[in-house]
């Protein structure tokens, strides 16, 4: 195997944890309605089913900082294929609502973990000049796994006298596929130098990383390693990283988007499509999302994590204010849901593909996990106010005034990039960390 064609294993490899991210949080709409009925839920029963894996989300994101620093990256994502596991045969065989509630809570712990170790790993283990383009590799995986999981739902629709356990179920298959896969990748370099002070061991990694740069890369770390790994976070001398990464979660959700993939069918209703929003459903959004954040991974190292933002925040204040505007006026015909469509492509190509990039990146060894998993929490936590609030605020304020909401936020965001953002491309992380840090 080539250096390239193992660095790409490993990346992969951590990836799947986003591929079954996607996979977990997308499962639920093809199966939400059953459990409604076979258990006679009522509505508060309903939400709870259907967000419980949400608040695991939010948990696992937040404590997923913990066993990354402590026991390493490698394990942690050992933990989370087993909680992958456990949460998809769990649901599948659950025999009541109760244990179906403990098992989805488990794949929830997952998600919020691999949202934190995932993209860390692979920035710990990538070469500067191809690290943005593998650590879009997750975001990539995250939407692959919700496209797959609504064409499962699809295909197994009719099987058995309870076609819901297949479709929870299947997951077991690709959660044992990365529980084997991460068995056979090494710990990341600088987890074994900086916290295990392994020496010997994180160096034989980063020469099967990059033989050239090695050396170089291991002088780097040494220099660091007298500091201490458990750094608390939470002081002045981290504020611009922390401020960086909190700010770019918070853009992440109020760009409107989780508000868009979650209530499409509904959105289209308000524009009095009706019917003809099954047309334009969830799976089509997540077939541009999908297209546009491979065009985006392609493009990041190239020209740069800023350039796509950019883009992206100019194209995405368009669409807004147009969709917007389409609700002041009244006038819809097509032209929300193809504006949805471009939306989508412009939040893909930007947003979507560098969130998980940059925020791994802009920290520090030695308070990586904690900055990563203060993004990540950032991130979860936005994601369900907006999916909680929309539908609320869609009724009371009305559509054009929550998407014009959504439009001044990334107004806002393209002010973050030209001011505050800095470009990390192409450079070491230890490079980064300098450059951040005189930002």
């Amino acid at each position: 195997m080539s250096q390239k064609q193992r660095i790409f294993f490993w990346s992969i490899t951590a990836a799947l944890g986003g591929f079954l991210f996607g996979f977990d949080t997308a499962v639920i709409s093809g199966v939400e309605q059953s459990l409604q009925s076979l258990w006679g839920l009522n509505v508060w029963e309903h939400g709870l089913t259907v967000s419980i894996a949400l608040v695991g989300t939010v948990l696992g994101s937040m404590l997923g900082g913990i066993p990354t620093q402590r026991f390493g990256r490698k394990k942690t994502l050992l933990g989370i294929a087993i909680l992958y596991l456990l949460a998809s045969v769990g649901t599948a065989l659950a025999p009541n609502w109760t244990i179906f509630l403990i098992f989805r809570f488990l794949g929830g712990l997952g998600v919020g973990a691999s949202s934190v170790a995932a993209p860390m790993y692979i920035t710990e283990i990538s070469p500067a000049k191809s690290r943005g383009r593998l650590v879009a590799l997750f975001q990539f995986n995250v939407v692959l796994g919700i496209l797959i999981a609504y064409l499962s739902n699809y295909l197994l629709g009719d099987m058995g006298s309870e076609p819901w356990r297949w479709m929870l179920g299947v997951q077991a298959f690709p959660s044992l596929i990365f529980l084997i896969a991460v068995l056979n990748i090494p710990e990341s370099p600088r987890w074994l130098l900086l916290v295990q002070g392994r020496v010997a061991e994180a160096r034989d990694v980063l020469y099967m990383i990059d033989p050239a740069t090695a050396e170089e890369t291991l002088q780097a770390l040494q220099q660091h390693a007298d500091q201490p790994q458990n750094a608390r976070l939470f002081t002045a001398k981290y504020r611009t990283p922390i401020t960086l990464a909190v700010l770019f979660a918070v853009f992440n959700q109020v760009s409107g988007i989780n508000a868009i993939i979650y209530y499409a069918p509904r959105i289209f209703e308000m524009t009095g499509l009706g019917k003809s929003s099954a047309l334009l459903s969830s799976a089509g959004i997540g077939l541009v999302n999908l297209i546009f954040t491979l065009i985006s991974l392609n493009l990041i190292d190239r020209y740069g994590r800023r350039t796509l933002m950019k883009i992206g925040s100019v194209g995405l204040i368009i669409t807004l204010g147009l969709v917007a505007r389409a609700f002041y006026t009244q006038d819809f015909g097509m032209t929300v849901p193809l504006l949805l469509f471009v939306y989508i492509a412009f939040f893909g190509f930007s947003q979507g593909a560098v969130i998980w990039v940059f925020i791994s990146e802009i920290f520090p060894n030695e308070v990586r996990a904690s900055g990563q998993a203060l993004g990540s929490f950032t991130h979860w936590l936005m994601a369900a106010i907006i999916t909680f609030t929309f539908p609320y605020l869609a009724e009371q304020i009305g559509g054009g005034t929550t998407f014009l909401f959504f439009a001044f936020m990334m107004v806002l965001q393209l002010v973050f990039v030209l001011r505050l953002m800095p470009e990390t491309k192409g450079t070491s992380l230890e490079q980064i960390e300098r450059t951040v840090f005189a930002h």
